[in-house]
C-alpha cells in the first residue's frame, strides 16, 4: 500500500501578504475522503554566523508567541528568490556582517503537518564587518555568544526556536 494522499480540490480560505490557508479535500491511501488544512508559506533563508568562537545571534519579540526569542539571523523568502542570497541578505540587514559565500547547512521542514514551509540554513563563511540595515518595522537586538554558552542555552530551554537549534546542533 501506497502511503500517499491525493489532492482532490484546493479550496483557498485566505490569501495574505505572508501566508495563504486553504482547507483541501483530499483522499486517504485506503481511499476514504478527507480534509487537510494548509499553510502555505514562500519558505525562509536562516545563516549560522561563527566569528572567533561566538555565534551571531539576533534577540526579537515574537508577537505569535507573546515573547523574546533567541536565533540565528533569519528572513522569509521573495517568491523565487534564492535561498543563499536571502540568507545573505537577512545577515547583512539584521547583523551588519557580510559573508563572501553561504555553504548549506540543511532544510528544515519546521511544521510538516499542516505547513509546505521550507527553512533553507547556511553557514557564513569569509565574513567582514558591513553595517546593519533593519526592515522597516524591525525591532532587535545582535549579540555575539559563546559557542559553549549558546549549547547550554539549548540545553536549558533557553533557546526554543526551531531554525537555530538545528543549524548548532548541525556545525557545532
Amino acid at each position: 500500500m501506497t502511503l500517499r494522499e491525493e489532492t482532490v480540490e484546493k479550496k483557498y480560505v485566505y490569501r495574505g501578504k505572508i501566508l495563504n490557508l486553504r482547507c483541501d479535500d483530499a483522499v486517504l491511501p485506503d481511499g476514504k475522503p478527507c480534509k487537510r488544512e494548509i499553510v502555505e508559506h514562500s519558505g525562509g533563508a536562516a545563516v549560522l554566523c561563527v566569528r572567533e568562537g561566538k555565534i551571531a545571534l539576533v534577540r526579537q519579540f515574537r508577537y505569535a508567541y507573546g515573547e523574546e526569542l533567541w536565533e540565528i539571523p533569519a528572513g522569509k523568502l521573495e517568491r523565487g528568490e534564492d535561498p543563499a542570497a536571502a540568507a545573505a541578505r537577512e545577515l547583512s540587514e539584521e547583523t551588519g556582517l557580510v559573508a563572501e559565500r553561504m555553504e548549506p547547512v540543511l532544510t528544515l521542514y519546521p511544521s510538516p503537518g499542516y505547513t509546505d514551509e521550507k527553512i533553507y540554513i547556511f553557514e557564513a563563511k569569509g565574513v567582514r564587518e558591513g553595517r546593519q540595515h533593519l526592515d522597516e518595522g524591525e525591532f532587535l537586538r545582535v549579540e555575539y555568544v559563546p559557542v559553549a554558552r549558546v549549547k547550554e542555552m539549548i540545553e536549558k530551554g533557553e533557546i526554543r526556536d526551531a531554525k537555530t537549534v538545528a543549524a548548532v546542533l548541525a556545525r557545532c
